[in-house]
């Protein structure tokens, strides 16, 4: 199958620092090249990739000073991807730019769907749906789908990561952990908080963006300025994530936001490492409670799920990982989409009698 994917220029694939839906189509390529398809993947000039790389702009726009006016390149991309498709280049196209695509690929025969990566509950989102109410989508997860039900869902569709990217390894643990970004809705003043009543270490391996850069400076930093149990470690690459998450008692993830998915919590299940989280968003159908973690109400109900954690068994998260979230079974996932809406696309020939061409 001739597969086109097509991603934002913001971030590399994969992205050089923090990006998680980069990483996910990175993954996502990776996999669908290793089962023999012929895949092209649309983003910036330094990405990396096993398929067909075509740059519309040599650098991630994120990391390019010169660059103002990002929407002007994806324009440029997509009429590149539409100019293809009239020379009939690709069998079927994968979206990860949200809505952007919609109004030119609804007029172009070639299948197409897009995969929504981001929170979808914002006011302004409703009357994209209701102007693209054919548009093929996928969720990441169930919960996403909430604010927009009427939205045409082809089918949930769970992240999955490289099965040996994260893997178990012998470790003392004797810190509780957060992983991924410091902002508002990700709840690290809360994890602070939980671990502080635990009297427990905690380490927080988390970048900040600028426009978090002030919850970081007023809320963040006075909790964790002359604390001794906290330690804040700043943004850590794929390969230094499974000695932090191995290291780790548990990682907290007290968000207080709709979580459409959540890498951070597979990340955890990949080296056995159990999750306690807010119950938000997608966490319900990531994490199993009393398998792979707890799900809690609140700091109160956070802190006695510390004191369980050694209930759990570490062998057994990693089996619900294999079982559930590898790049594997996303890939597999996504070509059984990809067929079906082909399918749905192909011209039907009607039979009919002899008596019916007669009259």
């Amino acid at each position: 199958m001739r597969i086109a994917q097509v991603a934002q220029l913001v971030e590399a694939v994969p992205p050089k620092l923090y990006g998680g839906t980069e990483r996910v189509v990175h993954w996502l390529t990776e996999e669908l090249v290793a089962l023999g398809h012929d895949v092209t993947l649309f983003a910036s000039g330094d990405s990396r990739t096993s398929a067909k790389l075509d740059a519309t702009w040599p650098k991630a726009l994120r990391l390019d000073g010169s660059v103002r006016d990002p929407n002007a390149l994806h324009m440029v991309m997509l009429e590149r991807v539409r100019r293809k498709c009239d020379d009939g280049e690709f069998d079927f196209l994968h979206f990860h730019m949200d809505y952007y695509p919609w109004s030119l690929f609804t007029r172009q025969p070639t299948p197409c769907v897009t995969t929504l990566h981001g929170r979808l509950d914002l006011l302004e989102h409703q009357p994209v749906f209701d102007t693209f109410s054919s548009i093929a989508v996928i969720s990441i997860s169930n919960a996403q789908r909430r604010p927009v039900p009427h939205a045409n869902w082809v089918r949930t569709i769970h992240h999955g990561l490289p099965e040996n990217l994260l893997t178990p390894k012998p470790s003392g643990q004797d810190y509780l952990a957060v992983l991924g970004r410091i902002a508002p809705e990700k709840g690290v003043d809360r994890a602070i908080r939980i671990a502080t009543r635990c009297d427990i270490p905690l380490k927080i391996a988390a970048k900040v963006d600028r426009a978090d850069q002030h919850y970081y400076d007023q809320i963040i930093r006075p909790l964790i300025t002359g604390n001794p149990l906290v330690d804040y470690i700043g943004e850590i690459g794929d390969h230094e994530k499974s000695d932090f998450l191995n290291g780790a008692l548990g990682l907290l993830v007290p968000i207080d936001w709709p979580e459409p998915f959540g890498l951070v919590m597979i990340e955890a299940m990949a080296c056995g490492t159990p999750v306690i989280a807010y119950n938000r968003g997608s966490v319900p159908e990531i994490v199993d409670d009393g398998l792979t973690g707890f799900i809690v109400e609140d700091e109160m109900s956070a802190v006695a799920a510390v004191g369980r954690l050694s209930q759990l068994s570490r062998p057994a998260i990693r089996q619900q990982f294999e079982a559930h979230f590898t790049a594997r079974r996303m890939a597999l996932d996504y070509l059984a989409a990809y067929h079906s809406l082909t399918e749905a696309t192909e011209p039907r020939i009607k039979l009919v009698s002899s008596a019916e061409w007669a009259s």
